[in-house]
């Protein structure tokens, strides 16, 4: 049976490791200089060589030949390399966690070597040893045996506690760059005797994300397709990648002008939903899809701030020259906003009935959200203000004059008690309305629980919120659909309990289109100042003590 390229090609020296001259460079010097420490950090991302280089570096430590070091000739090179060396043990941490498992270690230390020169032991993902066991382990890598190297490998060095932290040398290991990657692909078929397009090894780079073996294993894949040549078709076919020329077409919509006349027809929308159902019509992954424009997205953003394309150094000239007319094109408001939608929707993206459907909210919001918004970024939350009172319209008739001697005590304390009012509930209203900015996130989660994403992310599309007594108003811009989703009963009668609970008081919601959320006048007065709003004192006295009647002027 055929070996396994990521096996066949692992790294058995220095020279082959990809992309961590950092790391490398100083190991080398150390060996020369005989300042090898007697225990080791490597972390880093999956896939970049954190094992590889503690195999090569046990080598290293017990070649018989001090010129190449390792030579991968002598025996005890070969020993390690067939897997069959006794002074080297490989622990794989998440399966060998336990105290007792490090009990164990501990007691083999003390024993000299069989064969080799050094004793090495190398924990693969270290960070999974229970808090025991890496107490049990402190004292061995503190005060090791001199005969005795440790390497310890983890993705994930947050989690290894500080007492064991300080007593490794940490070496970092970075995640591969594009071109490294693709140029050792290269090399690879080369050595196989297969083909393989240039654009083809450059997509399998870019899909690997900084890991080698993750990109080797796709080649691999590869190679059992069944062509002659390895080509861009293949290996999107293989991804579930769209081709780069309908990215670029989907990310062109974002810079087609939009209708300014209410309830016209946007084709540019029509057409990218019409996109996006085609692609899952064909079986292509929308998960991709969605990382790839966001990937698009993200270069036509570093051509906007960067002012050239030296940051993209990993993409096709084309594919660079098309972000760079885009950047020109589309505002870059709109593209840091297209950047967070389509990134959440790539989150939210999962199997169901419609799973299309965050990432067709994503496109809706971005494109409409456009048209309403021309300076700033979107906010994370919606903009907002108190609402103020709208002022009551004056009496059309004046009571009638109090004779001298009439007690004017009521109408006067009545007067103050009504500003009174009317001043709490602004304050009221302001405070509501400072609490509901402050906790808008919170808002949307609460939303995703009890209704879900559509719900959420159409709440996203909110322009702007007011507050007064006890109603909400919540202004959607021009994005009907947002607005429609909210708006329906049962949808609106949840959200208006969440308000009620965060805001401790009842709420009335209205949904409404444009950028500015109005109240009516007596929800802008509030409830303390309507309930305040009785019978004038001294009109009742008028009426009950001299008889006056109450006429309209407007009649």
């Amino acid at each position: 049976m055929a070996q396994a390229l990521y096996r066949k090609w692992r790294s058995r020296t220095f020279e082959e490791v990809v992309g961590q001259e950092h790391v490398t460079t100083t190991l080398r010097n150390a060996l020369r200089d005989g300042r090898v420490a007697h225990a080791y950090l490597f972390s880093g991302p999956r896939g970049t060589g954190k094992t590889s280089t503690a195999r090569i570096l046990a080598k290293a430590l017990n070649c018989a030949d001090e010129e190449s070091r390792p030579c991968n000739t002598c025996a005890r090179c070969v020993a390690i390399n067939e897997g069959r060396m006794l002074d080297l043990t490989e622990i794989d941490a998440a399966s060998n966690n336990s105290v007792d498992d490090v009990r164990e270690l501990r007691e083999k230390v003390g024993f000299r070597p069989s064969e080799a020169r050094y004793k090495v032991y190398i924990i693969d993902e270290v960070h999974m040893l229970s808090a025991s066991a890496f107490n049990a382990l402190l004292k061995t890598l503190e005060e090791p045996p001199p005969y005795a190297r440790f390497v310890l490998a983890t993705t994930e060095p947050h989690r290894i506690p500080a007492t064991v932290l300080s007593r490794c040398q940490r070496f970092d290991f970075r995640r591969i760059h594009v071109a490294e990657i693709a140029a050792h692909l290269a090399h690879i078929a080369a050595e196989e005797g297969f083909q393989a397009e240039e654009a083809a090894l450059h997509a399998i780079a870019r899909s690997a994300q900084g890991c080698m073996r993750d990109a080797i294993s796709l080649l691999d894949q590869m190679t059992s397709y069944g062509a002659e040549t390895i080509n861009l078709e293949q290996v999107q076919q293989v991804l579930g990648s769209v081709a780069s020329g309908a990215v670029s077409a989907f990310v062109d919509g974002l810079a087609t002008p939009r209708p300014t006349v209410a309830g016209q027809t946007n084709n540019a929308i029509a057409e990218s939903l019409q996109l996006i159902h085609e692609l899952l019509l064909q079986g292509a992954s929308l998960h991709e899809f969605a990382g790839q424009v966001v990937e698009h997205l993200r270069g036509v953003m570093l051509v906007q701030m960067a002012g050239d394309s030296s940051l993209l150094d990993d993409r096709a000239p084309e594919t660079v020259q098309k972000m760079k007319l885009q950047a020109e094109q589309i505002p870059a408001p709109d593209v840091l906003r297209a950047i967070k939608q389509f990134s959440q929707a790539m989150q939210e993206l999962k199997g169901g009935h419609q799973p299309q459907l965050p990432l067709e909210l994503a496109l809706v919001e971005v494109m409409q959200g456009a048209q309403a918004q021309e300076a700033a970024p979107v906010p994370e939350q919606p903009s907002s203000r108190p609402a103020t009172s709208t002022p009551a319209p004056q009496a059309a008739h004046s009571p009638p004059a109090a004779p001298a001697s009439t007690d004017r005590s009521a109408a006067q304390s009545s007067a103050p008690d009504s500003k009174k009012s009317a001043a709490d509930a602004r304050i009221e209203n302001a405070d509501a309305t400072q609490r509901m900015r402050t906790r808008w996130t919170e808002f949307l989660e609460i939303v995703r629980n009890r209704c879900g994403p559509k719900e959420q992310a159409s709440l996203r599309s909110v322009r702007d919120f007011a507050i007064g007594g006890d109603s909400v108003a919540l202004a959607f811009g021009n994005n009907q659909f947002a607005q429609g989703v909210i708006s329906e009963t049962r949808t609106k009668d949840i959200i208006a309990g969440i308000l009620a609970e965060m805001l401790d008081q009842q709420v009335v919601l209205t949904c409404q289109s444009g950028d500015t959320a109005t109240l009516s006048a007596a929800a802008g007065r509030g409830r303390q100042e309507t309930q305040a709003s009785g019978p004038d004192p001294l009109i009742e006295f008028a009426v009950k003590e001299l008889g006056a009647k109450v006429t309209d002027r407007r009649q």
